[in-house]
């Protein structure tokens, strides 16, 4: 049986908008989930990714027991999580990227101290935890800090150290890089790789940086309207959308750029030429050969598109 099992989930909201000229509220109802099924075995790393507004964060709420939907069936590691609750959370890790489970104005550690005492965790487990955690984690002399005194990147490996604690089956991390400069990330995604594989953690990923899905998650879940549009491997879906290709060149003086092909694209930065074009239609080879008869290169570089230009094409053939 798989760890997270979904069938036909539905949500719906009701909301009131003031009718133009007037001061009386129309109500209409939000689809936020229609008929979404999906399932997740223990120990995968999942991407859940969409626009605003796609339903991604009622899909983690349901899961973790928040919010009780209006149809379908959901059950996490063999419980309803919103009948379940009690029992449920303390099997469960959250992240939010925007909000914190640790409190303000206190060193971590006492918020360490009472999340122990809220989840009933052993003092020997607590303390291997901890020093585990901190240890992985660098978060050795920020233990005694107060949270409002960490910067974000410190700020955010403090509240996935808190988040697993209690040894979660299941962590929903929801936007975990915000904000983060590009050395915090990478350790972050290094250390979810490193607790993915030790202890068989399964974590459902939500993020619109498309370099963490790339990353982290083998399998991506694609939302949009409230309804599953994809569920596969990344690289199945992208190539769908791969369709250009940047090759970046610098002369030696005196070159003057050839005459390219119809459908190439030139763009000039100082001594630098980006020219971005479709293999399917212009060989690379073809380009290669032009711009070598053009005079001495002194740098070359080719690189696939942009992973955010391809899920913007992606978003925008779906109508997203």
């Amino acid at each position: 049986m798989p760890y997270i099992a979904v069938e036909e989930l539905d949500k719906r909201f009701t909301v009131r908008k003031k009718r133009e000229g007037t001061i009386l509220r129309e109500k209409s109802v939000i689809h936020a989930l229609q008929n979404v099924s999906f399932s997740v075995e223990e120990g995968e790393l999942v991407g859940y990714i969409g626009p605003n507004g796609a339903g991604k964060s009622t899909t983690v709420k349901i899961l973790s027991g928040i919010l009780t939907p209006d149809g379908g069936h959901v059950a996490v590691g063999g419980r309803v999580p919103w009948k379940d609750r009690r029992e449920h959370v303390r099997r469960i890790g959250v992240v939010f990227g925007q909000r914190s489970q640790l409190w303000w104005d206190v060193p971590i550690l006492d918020s360490y101290s009472l999340l122990k005492d809220i989840y009933r965790v052993p003092d020997s487990d607590y303390r291997r935890r901890l020093d585990e955690l901190t240890d992985a984690l660098q978060l050795g002399e920020f233990l005694r800090t107060p949270l409002r005194l960490l910067s974000l990147g410190q700020r955010m490996r403090a509240e996935l150290c808190g988040s697993l604690l209690h040894g979660p089956k299941l962590l929903f991390l929801d936007e975990p890089t915000i904000g983060l400069d590009a050395v915090s990330k990478l350790a972050l995604r290094d250390f979810l790789k490193a607790e993915n594989r030790r202890n068989g953690t399964t974590v459902l990923l939500t993020t619109h940086d498309m370099e963490d899905i790339a990353a982290l998650c083998p399998r991506v879940m694609v939302l949009g309207h409230g309804k599953k549009l994809y569920d596969g491997a990344l690289p199945d879906l992208l190539s769908r959308y791969d369709t250009q290709r940047i090759l970046t060149v610098r002369y030696e003086a005196g070159a003057a750029l050839p005459e390219l092909p119809p459908g190439c694209e030139v763009a000039r930065e100082a001594e630098e030429i980006r020219i971005t074009y479709a293999p399917e239609k212009i060989p690379a080879a073809q380009l290669i050969s032009l711009l070598q008869s053009a005079g001495t290169i002194r740098e070359f570089t080719a690189q696939p598109q942009n992973i955010d230009h391809m899920i913007a094409a992606m978003y925008r053939e779906m109508d997203l």
